[in-house]
Parts: C-alpha cells; structure tokens; sequence
C-alpha cells in the first residue's frame, strides 16, 4: 500500500504551511513548463504533505497566468493522491458573510482561454466531471471547519470567472440570478487537471467580501478585508491539520479512475513523446 500523501495548494493570504517537520523544497520542470514555484514537502504531524503556493511566493502571479497544468502535474509527480485547495473569495449570498467558509461541490466555468486538459497533441481523453469535486475529501473538510469553529456552509456553486479585474455591477447580478454562491478566479482549470490526474480534489474557501451586488457594503475597508483574510488563514491550517488525519489509506471514490474509461485514442497511435510526458498520469494505462 502506497503512503498518503496530501498536497495542499495556497491561495491568497496562505503561502506557507505551518508545522511542517523533515521540510524540503522541490523545484521541478513539466512538459507544460514551470509550476507556480518550487514544492515544498514535508510531514505534517506524522502525514506526508506537498504544498505549493497557487500565486507563487510573495504573490507574484495573477490568476490568468497561473500555469494551472505544471502546477497539478508537478503534485501528481510527487505523488499527491487528494489536494486541498484554498481560496478567498467573494460571497453572492446575504447568508455568506465575509469570514465563513465553503465547501462548494460546484463550478461554473466563466473563464476564457486557460488551457483546460492535459490531452493535446495526439492524445484525446474525456473525464466525467458532473461531480467536480470528491465527495469524500468534502465531506472530512466540512466536518474538520465544523471541529475548530468555523461557521461552515456545506455545498454550494462557485463561478469562476477570469480575472485579474473584479466583475461589473451587471455581470455580478446576473450571476446571482444563476443561484451561485461564491465567485473567486483560480479555481477553474485547476479542479478539471485534477481529476484527469486522477487525485481527488476539494477546496476550503473564504469570504472575505460580498461581491459588487452588495451596494450596501461597499464601504467594507481594505484594512477589513486584510484582517478577515488572516484569521481566514490561521482556520484554514488547522482545518488542514484535522482534515489529513481523517483521509482514508485506500481510494475508492470516483476520482481514483477517473481516466479509467477516458482515454479516447489507441494506444497504438499515442507517440512515444506524449508517453513519455504525461506517464505520471497515463502510465498505468498505457501497459
């Protein structure tokens, strides 16, 4: 049986994991470029985690050109099998105040151009996707925010839009009539790689404002949103550190094969470079 390991993605405000113990940073190169910045992997209270911050450190890098592919392919090289993702966003709903957290089991994909698959170039796969997120690692992160004290909204639809600029007065209203309950920029392609990479995937999510809907709120400070993304970050590490105590040692959900039925193109007729790249991935596959 193969040793759990969690990777962990940071998103604004986490861009380290406290309490990591044998640390070591990784910098890896990927058919699909450079990752975000190097991993650092480590154990966390006895479990193996690989962290990565989304933005890079020091927050350098804008959602549109986060390199999302390098990224999940570098986890999966490590041998990440569940990635936790977190993300500030902003709430659509009067329910969701600023300083809960999410656990959406929903997307909706409003962004444009952000390459979405690992299966280019001679090589075609489709995943089942119409349960984005695994049910098993968001049902352990509900109940890990519930066990230290955060108001924790279960489910729910998170609109990723495109970024780097915030959405229009109109653009804000009509997703609210779409029923969404967060919108954030980053985690869309991030969820769709994951699952091609058969790792299951979750995130832990942050309001930190109410989108531009709210007119009544606009007056909320940047000094308020800064003071309700810290403490976000101080939940969101010890969410994690309850939550990789709680994951099973074996797989059996639906992320684990995910390319079981995937895989499209004959073997026959995948090149031996596109073998080679992407074998973290479709090794076992290709046997």
């Amino acid at each position: 049986m193969s040793e759990k390991i969690v990777g962990v993605i940071g998103g604004s405000g986490l861009y380290e994991m406290e309490g990591l113990e044998e640390v070591r940073t990784v910098s890896l190169k990927t058919p699909f470029g450079d990752p975000s910045d190097s991993f650092i992997t480590g154990r966390l209270e006895g479990v193996k985690v690989v962290f990565l911050p989304r933005h890079g450190k020091g927050h350098r890098i804008q959602p549109s050109s986060l390199n999302f592919r390098a990224n999940i392919y570098g986890m999966k090289k490590l041998g990440v099998q569940w990635i936790i993702g977190v993300s500030a966003v902003g709430s659509m709903k009067e329910s969701i105040r600023p300083g809960d957290m999410i656990i959406p089991n929903q997307f909706i994909d409003q962004t444009k151009g952000r390459p979405s698959t690992f299966f280019s170039d001679g090589i075609v796969g489709h995943i089942g996707f119409a349960d984005p997120v695994c049910p098993v690692l968001s049902q352990i992160l509900v109940k890990a925010g519930k066990k230290v004290g955060a108001k924790v909204h279960k489910d729910g639809t998170y609109i990723c839009i495109e970024g780097p600029q915030f959405s229009t007065r109109a653009e804000s209203k009509l997703y609210r009539t779409w029923d969404v309950d967060i919108i954030g920029m980053t985690n869309l392609p991030e969820a769709k790689l994951a699952r091609e990479a058969e790792i299951c995937y979750s995130t832990i999510a942050f309001a930190t404002d109410y989108d531009c809907w709210h007119e009544a709120a606009e007056d909320v400070s940047i000094g308020e949103v800064l003071r309700i993304l810290a403490q976000s970050t101080k939940t969101a590490q010890s969410t994690i550190r309850q939550a990789i105590h709680a994951l099973p040692e074996t797989r059996d959900c639906l992320c684990a094969n995910a390319l079981k039925y995937g895989l499209i193109t004959a073997k026959k007729h995948i090149s031996e470079k596109t073998k080679k790249d992407l074998e973290p991935i479709i090794g076992k596959y290709m046997k």
